[in-house]
């Protein structure tokens, strides 16, 4: 019996694409409401940060089991999910009344739809679908549409916050989350063949040889620094523009900025990783990174550095995605994809919750940013070096078996 034909290419970029820009795109406005919510609830920020800190960590932990179950039961169950998840945390986010439940379901209850509902997932239906030759491309193409989700999201979060307040803003984003549902159904994948091959590897063997494996473990220390930086600047910038002098416009027009170049960065990046060494690429954004924020410290703090900061960070804010996600691919293969990408996304949401609550934490303690600014710096240094010795090559293995 001959396998089912895969999900066309289009359809598969056309879904992914979207559910992507919805999910990444309501999740990178969430510093918008940072100084609402706590001058309203009379909260400081480091409750806020705290509770945006678990929501990356639980989005890390929940998306390794996320992508256990898409690789053994397909993305489309783990979708459907991940959405029902996500509207029922952005409307608990409006209604809790105090900072544990704020944390529940701002943290807890939304990190978990973000695993089921972002890259993880996602990738691994282009990684089962889509030849090896297209795969660095298309997993640009999809990280450039959550890109534009936050180009798009951020102003409409901004003016769904100025019309309709904070609490009814969130409820509005929990209905519109939703047609995630209806787009989980176009990459819905069609079953294996019951004589496909494919190499018997268990899930424990496909943990223990990527955690034995070095470059593995190069590649999530990048990641790490990663999740710090971007997190980081994310929810915390509108709130150090504002402590400067500037007006919210600025810093909602600086995010906007920020995923309108993340769309040119991370499709390019993405498509040459059809063509050049990705360690090279990754080394190259980190360090990029860190020259980016050293001269935005430097220089004098006006609307157009911070445009111009925003323009050039954008350009590398999720541009590590597909190339990290490919050379995982090229290493391991695609049997196990999303649960290995989810190992790796899990070092990057570490790095986002210590980016985030730091950020808050030492505000609190201090009154300035600066010393985070400075591990920012220091951090992207780190990971352009620690992915310059990644192997890129297939793992040695034996022969295939029949399934």
């Amino acid at each position: 019996m001959s396998a089912p034909a895969p999900l066309s290419m289009r359809q598969v970029l056309l879904c992914g694409a979207l559910v992507v820009t919805l999910s990444m795109g309501i999740r990178h406005g969430f510093g918008l409401w940072l100084q609402p919510i706590t001058q309203e609830q009379g909260w400081t920020r480091q409750t806020f940060s705290l509770a945006i800190a678990i929501q990356n960590l639980a989005w890390g932990v929940a998306g390794v089991f996320a992508g256990m179950l898409a690789d053994k039961l397909g993305a489309f169950r783990v979708l459907l999910m991940g959405a029902v998840c996500y509207a029922l945390g952005l409307a608990g986010m409006a209604l809790s009344p105090t900072p544990t439940l704020f944390a529940l379901t701002a943290g807890v209850l939304i990190g978990m739809a973000q695993a089921g509902t972002t890259y993880a997932v996602v990738y691994g239906v282009i990684g089962r679908q889509l030849p090896a030759e297209r795969r660095s491309w298309a997993m640009g193409v999809t990280a450039a549409a959550g890109s534009f989700g936050q180009f798009f999201m951020v102003p409409v979060e901004g003016q769904l916050i100025l019309h309709l307040g904070w609490h009814n803003a969130l409820l509005a984003l929990a209905v519109v989350v939703l047609m995630i549902v209806p787009l989980a159904f176009g990459l819905r994948e069609p079953q294996r063949g019951a004589g496909a091959a494919r190499r018997e590897q268990t899930i424990a063997q496909a943990v223990v040889e990527a955690f034995r494996y070095p470059s593995f473990v190069l590649l999530m220390a990048g990641y790490f620094v990663c999740g710090f930086q971007v997190v980081f600047i994310g929810v915390h910038m509108p709130s150090y523009l504002k402590d400067h002098g500037l007006s919210p416009q600025v810093a909602g027009y600086a995010l906007a900025l920020i995923g309108l170049f993340n769309v040119i960065g991370t499709y390019i990046a993405g498509s040459l990783g059809q063509r050049l060494a990705k360690r090279k690429i990754l080394a190259f954004i980190y360090f990029g990174r860190a020259v980016a924020i050293t001269v935005f410290l430097l220089v004098p703090l006006t609307p157009w550095s911070v445009y111009v900061f925003a323009a050039v960070i954008g350009a590398l804010w999720l541009s590590t995605v597909p190339p990290t996600n490919a050379i995982i691919a090229q290493i391991f293969g695609v049997a196990h994809l999303s649960m290995l990408g989810g190992f790796a996304f899990l070092s990057h949401q570490v790095g986002s919750f210590l980016g985030v609550w730091l950020g808050g934490y030492l505000y609190d303690r201090t009154g300035s940013y600066d010393v985070v600014w400075y591990i920012a710096i220091g951090l992207g240094i780190f990971a352009a070096l620690v992915n310059l010795p990644v192997k890129e090559g297939a793992i040695p293995r034996g022969a295939a078996q029949p399934a």
